[in-house]
């Protein structure tokens, strides 16, 4: 076994047509290239997910593989001269779970000296304790593997990617931004409606139906407060007008601009009226709609204040009580980085090098919120020093592509940075078998 062991996740390369660029490639390229160059006994672990194998619905089998190897040249020769002097070792994932399913994978890896272990987890030893680990899909009830290495046996997550994300991969370049093929950095899934609606309005609608309707929505929330008061003052409470006279003649003296601005807010004013009287019924419709998407698991309970990645933590957990030697818990999936402290033991989650965004709202008004794009490249590393079990955690730098158009850029603030995690992580040795409540430093969105 290796003296150092290197882990990264969910690269997800390939896909339908857009979904073939990877953004990333020349980052992971040099990551290897480093790997090859030092001086160390190393394993790197690729946690599944390397490739985007679902997302291709216009081949199948092992077609798939000759496309990544016909797209990434460069990525596999890479991979065939750091193997030479690192073990790479590559589990599969949901989204490349077919590599289980196909024995020619084990060959045609084994040509770029990628070791496929086609099992859904894993041990390594490091100073006289172990490291647990998976991907992580059999934990999620959407994208649980049925039979593990059987193709055609797949979860629901598999026909959502097939029917949704690699069609956008398809329809992507026909956009005016290509921001489609993005659709696979949108966490959680429930985004997705709030993500497409942003992208509609700020890059796909018409510049002059964009620019028309937003003095109307910039002017939603301040002709709502101008409802309520002028509802207050009609029916007497306040006892005077003074506020909608002041506030007429105060646009008056604006001209033409002051009598736009009163337009504005009348219709606004109606707006306002036929939504009130919309959303009584809408509402009890949409109630009872979620409680039925709800029983099917299908959006999150409004009740549920459980972190995204509790499920995990709770198995870490019990793989904690019934492997008391295991001193990490490794899984990936879920493409939110973090590393939880439990005791002495530690549980990691690998994220992703996929481009990540954030949900950013605007200043004022109703409009779509902004997904500011950002990438988060990085390791994890666990090696044995003294004794003691030490994790080092490592980012690749890469700049946040400036895809935003003017209009997000001045209508929010940029999201503040992701809480940071330790640099070094050091457990000693355990003099007692017990489970501690965890502590975490995370990454997640």
């Amino acid at each position: 076994m290796a003296e150092v062991y290197y882990f990264v996740s969910d690269l997800h390369v390939g896909g339908d047509e857009q979904l073939q660029e990877c953004e990333f490639e020349d980052e992971f390229v040099e990551f290897l290239r480093r790997l090859e160059e030092a001086d160390e006994d190393a394993e790197l672990i690729i946690l599944g997910d390397a490739f985007g194998l679902w997302e291709f619905t216009e081949t199948d089998g092992m077609a798939k593989f000759e496309e990544l190897v016909e797209h990434h040249p460069k990525l596999f020769d890479q991979l065939r001269a750091t193997g030479e002097s690192v073990t790479i070792t590559l589990i599969p994932g949901n989204h490349d779970a077919e590599l289980a399913g196909y024995a020619e994978y084990v060959e045609r890896l084994g040509e770029y000296n990628v070791e496929l272990d086609a099992t859904l987890s894993l041990t390594r030893p490091v100073a006289g304790r172990t490291i647990w680990i998976e991907h992580g899909m059999q934990r999620d009830p959407h994208n649980r593997m049925p039979d593990f290495g059987n193709p055609r046996a797949n979860p629901l997550g598999y026909f959502v990617n097939r029917h949704v994300t690699s069609k956008a991969g398809q329809l992507s370049g026909r956009g005016r931004y290509n921001w489609l093929k993005d659709i696979q950095s949108v966490t959680p899934l429930e985004e997705i409606p709030d993500w497409i609606a942003s992208n509609y309005f700020y890059r796909e609608m018409s510049p002059f139906l964009r620019y028309a309707a937003l003095p109307f929505l910039l002017l939603f929330q301040a002709s709502l407060v101008y409802l309520v008061v002028l509802l207050l003052e009609d029916s007497g409470l306040l006892g005077t007008t003074v506020v909608t006279d002041l506030t007429t003649a105060f646009l008056r003296r604006f001209g033409l601009v002051g009598d736009l601005v009163e337009f504005v807010v009348y219709v606004n004013l109606v707006v306002v009226g036929l939504l009130f009287v919309l959303s009584i019924p809408l509402y009890f419709f949409a109630r009872d709609a979620r409680k039925t998407l709800e029983r099917f698991d299908l959006v999150r309970s409004n009740s549920d204040a459980e972190p995204s990645d509790a499920t995990y933590v709770e198995a870490a957990l019990d793989v904690f009580e019934t492997e008391p030697d295991v001193a990490a818990f490794v899984y990936g999936h879920t493409h939110r980085v973090s590393l939880t402290r439990v005791g002495k033991r530690v549980i990691i989650n690998t994220g992703t090098w996929l481009k990540r965004l954030h949900r950013t709202p605007t200043w004022i008004g109703i409009l779509p919120p902004v997904y500011y794009p950002s990438f988060r490249l990085n390791y994890f590393r666990i090696y044995e020093e003294a004794g003691n079990v030490v994790v080092e955690y490592e980012t690749v730098e890469k700049d946040a592509p400036r895809e935003l158009t003017v209009l997000q850029r001045l209508l929010t603030r940029r999201p503040k940075p992701d809480p940071e995690i330790p640099e070094r992580t050091v457990l000693e040795s355990p003099r007692k078998e017990t489970v501690e409540s965890p502590t975490q430093a995370d990454g997640g969105e």
